[in-house]
């Protein structure tokens, strides 16, 4: 299942980007985390590992990730690296200035087990998550703009 949710934030870059990569600002705009840390002694940049868990579905996912791509201020993905519930699970998140503000876009990529019956499984999640997915970014997007409206 690829999704991709797109939106308009107030607030520049540098202001967005925090939110995207600190731990404790993440949990602040996307709750259903319930478990977010590093899980080595690097915190930024390609290869930053992290943990988290997050209730998907009425069952608690666990995945260790890898940062995949970190461009600060413009770009950061990451990939399952081991986990539970899903087969593959990648995240990307893209900024980009315009005007006043920024565009902010999320590219999800999760891939369900058992082949055939998980992709028409992923079919019918797809509304779930999309609505998931524009419920994240709404929240970050108020986050970063009071941020913003601060500094």
């Amino acid at each position: 299942m690829r999704l991709h949710r797109s939106i308009i934030i107030a607030a520049g870059c540098e202001q967005i980007w925090p939110l995207l990569v600190d731990p404790e600002k993440i949990r602040q705009w996307c709750p259903p985390i319930r478990t977010i840390r590093f899980t080595g002694e690097q915190k930024s940049g390609l290869g930053t590992r992290f943990y988290f868990e997050e209730k998907a579905a009425g069952q608690l996912l666990k995945l260790h990730m890898i940062v995949t791509e970190w461009q600060q201020n413009v770009s950061i993905a990451f990939e399952m690296a081991s986990g539970n519930l899903v087969k593959s699970y990648t995240q990307r998140y893209v900024i980009k200035a315009m005007g006043q503000g920024s565009h902010l876009t999320i590219f999800e990529e999760v891939r369900l087990p058992y082949g055939i019956i998980g992709s028409i499984a992923g079919l019918f999640r797809r509304p779930v998550s999309n609505a998931h997915l524009d419920r994240m970014l709404a929240n970050l997007k108020n986050i970063s703009e009071v941020s913003d409206s601060v500094a």
